[in-house]
């Protein structure tokens, strides 16, 4: 069973200095479920006895909620890190319109261009999932 996923927190950061991370740690009050550290602002929830994190994100909160839940969903139904990243484009791109992107994986580096309100890049447990429109 899927349970909805219910973000408390987010931020559409996507760079911030050391210095600016380091002042934003130290200036939030702590949480049982997030610890406070030199890294930028994030969600962090249990969904489905998953844990997952908003690392960066340029999208409307709802499009996020989804984002997360069709996740869940393809590591569900799938095994291969391809074959999860192909699920979660393939329902976006039917939902939300061509041409979405999307990288799953425990170890890769991007640089990417996106449409506003366009873009998320989250952990759940310790795969990264990267989604994007462009083009």
């Amino acid at each position: 069973m899927v349970s909805a996923f219910n973000p408390v927190l987010y931020s559409n950061r996507n760079e911030m200095s050391e210095e600016r991370k380091r002042s934003w740690a130290k200036s939030m009050p702590s949480a049982d479920d997030r610890k406070t550290s030199d890294s930028p602002p994030s969600i962090s929830s249990t969904s489905s006895s998953r844990k997952v994190v908003i690392k960066s994100a340029d999208m409307k909160e709802e499009m996020q909620t989804e984002a997360v839940n069709i996740a869940i969903s393809a590591f569900e139904n799938r095994s291969v890190e391809k074959d999860v990243a192909e699920q979660i484009k393939k329902e976006f791109d039917q939902k939300h319109g061509p041409t979405w992107h999307c990288i799953v994986g425990k170890n890769f580096g991007s640089y990417v261009t996106h449409e506003t309100n366009h873009f998320v890049y989250f952990y759940l447990d310790s795969k990264a999932v990267l989604l994007f429109k462009s083009g």
